[in-house]
């Protein structure tokens, strides 16, 4: 059976607009939901556990890391599309920008990384930390939504689009792929279900 990966995105953080958004991290719901995720069956296949360099990947990643004995591997390049020339944002500016992007992939929505050059980045990231990883477990990637609706759409061979981003608000769901060949197994899931 083919090494499967699980990508997941980071769940509900602590919104302060004074601080930069990579340094935001998790809200105690969001550390909840972590937990809880560490009773999904999956969890004890894991063998390796990557994610961004922003904050609340890394802390979401080390709530998996720590309870399972797995060391954290940080990549840049898992990082979330690049959002520095806007900043934080309210939530109803934020989606507008966001609908943008999707709609328009090889655009940059007021200064943002386009999509396609996000989706680029991730597909290869995740590739190349596959391609290093020695394991033979399964791999979590703790990330970000945005980029992990573009890869989800690299995966199952579709544009991208906004109907493929994560459901609900706040983050905290996965979605499940195979290493070789790179295929999805199945879209995306609340962490609890």
């Amino acid at each position: 059976m083919p090494r499967r990966i699980y990508f997941i995105t980071h769940p509900e953080v602590r919104v302060e607009p004074a601080v930069p958004v990579p340094e935001w991290s998790l809200s105690e719901r969001g550390r909840q939901r972590m937990h809880s995720a560490l009773a999904r069956p999956w969890m004890r296949e894991l063998s390796a556990v990557y994610c961004s360099c922003e904050r609340k990947a890394i802390e979401g990643a080390e709530i998996i890391g720590s309870a399972l004995g797995l060391p954290v591997a940080q990549r840049a390049a898992l990082g979330e599309v690049d959002r520095s020339a806007t900043g934080y944002l309210p939530h109803a500016e934020h989606e507008a920008l966001a609908d943008q992007l999707f709609a328009h992939p090889d655009a940059s929505a007021r200064g943002w990384e386009s999509a396609r050059h996000a989706q680029a980045r991730v597909v290869r990231a995740v590739s190349e930390l596959l391609a290093a990883d020695s394991g033979s477990g399964a791999v979590a990637v703790v990330s970000h939504g945005a980029v992990g609706a573009f890869l989800l759409c690299q995966l199952a061979g579709t544009p991208i689009a906004r109907q493929h981003d994560q459901p609900g608000s706040g983050g905290g769901n996965y979605f499940a792929f195979s290493a070789d060949p790179l295929q999805l197994v199945h879209g995306w899931r609340r962490l609890e279900t």
